[in-house]
């Protein structure tokens, strides 16, 4: 039952992150931190790394703290199964944004499912915007319904 419980906290994690990204990017990254999100918007084709890339740091320590202080109590601490969900959150991120959306690595390039045309669709107009202001379409997982409309 304790394992199941801990399963549940760490997918609970994951989608906790997706709101937590969503926030970051719109209030911190369009924010107080544009500075180091604006390459973003303004990639040069062919530049694999960008002051953006900083980020991963932001959301890396709060697991990286959690596994420290969760190994002592073993692989049933809460704190690991939390670690866990917000770094299966950041191999999710890297996955979808770098490496599908952005072509970064060129992977996932001929996907046809309207999940993920909506995904890309979504992104997409939000790079329209090349300034900090009137931008939309701040998550990723989670994509406007008229995206997934658009599709069918």
């Amino acid at each position: 039952m304790k394992l199941l419980f801990l399963i549940g906290l760490m997918l609970g994690s994951f989608m906790v992150m997706e709101f937590i990204a969503w926030f970051t990017h719109k209030y911190i990254m369009h924010g107080p931190l544009w500075s180091l999100h604006r390459d973003h918007h303004r990639r040069d084709d062919g530049q694999i790394v960008e002051r953006n890339d900083s980020f991963f740091v932001f959301f890396a320590v709060p697991a990286i703290v959690l596994f420290l202080f969760g190994i002592k109590g073993g692989w049933m601490d809460y704190r690991i199964w939390i670690a866990s969900g917000i770094t299966l959150y950041g191999a999710t991120y890297f996955t979808v944004h770098d490496i599908f959306i952005h072509q970064r690595f060129k992977l996932f390039r001929n996907s046809n499912h309207p999940y993920f045309k909506a995904i890309r669709r979504a992104h997409k107009v939000h790079h329209k915007q090349l300034g900090r202001e009137g931008g939309s379409c701040f998550g990723m997982l989670i994509v406007p319904f008229k995206y997934l409309k658009e599709n069918q």
